[in-house]
């Protein structure tokens, strides 16, 4: 299953928004208001929990600077990705495209992908207000 956000036009340069992203405690301020518990779990590892949803912990996976970063489940119950592709637009301008992609069999998918629909919205949104 593949979910991709809209390309995102931000205020602030490639380099704010990697560094902003590859400091995990940040993802806090990006999660939905129905946040039930956000964690930092070490400095490659964080948990969170949306009301009425299972814990998730998301795990770093890969990075290069100033253009991507990968987070993965932890777990390999739901093994997914979650992938922020950062592009330089101009020195104080970029373009910020989430992705997720997950191996989820037919039932699973049809019931998750509204919600991870909804859920990468919100990150993108937020995103953009930092």
């Amino acid at each position: 299953m593949h979910i991709e956000t809209p390309k995102n036009t931000i205020n602030k340069s490639a380099k704010e928004i990697f560094e902003f992203l590859t400091d995990l405690q940040n993802f806090e301020k990006l999660m939905p208001e129905n946040i039930d518990k956000f964690e930092v779990i070490n400095e490659d590892r964080f948990l969170f929990a949306l009301k009425g949803m299972p814990e998730i912990v998301l795990q770093r996976k890969e990075q290069n600077p100033n253009d991507k970063i990968v987070l993965g489940a932890a777990s390999d119950k739901l093994p997914f990705t979650l992938t922020a592709d950062i592009l330089s637009v101009s020195e104080d301008e970029c373009e910020v495209t989430l992705s997720f992609n997950g191996e989820f069999n037919a039932m699973m998918a049809m019931m998750i992908k509204s919600p991870i629909t909804n859920f990468m919205g919100t990150l993108s949104e937020n995103l953009s207000i930092i």
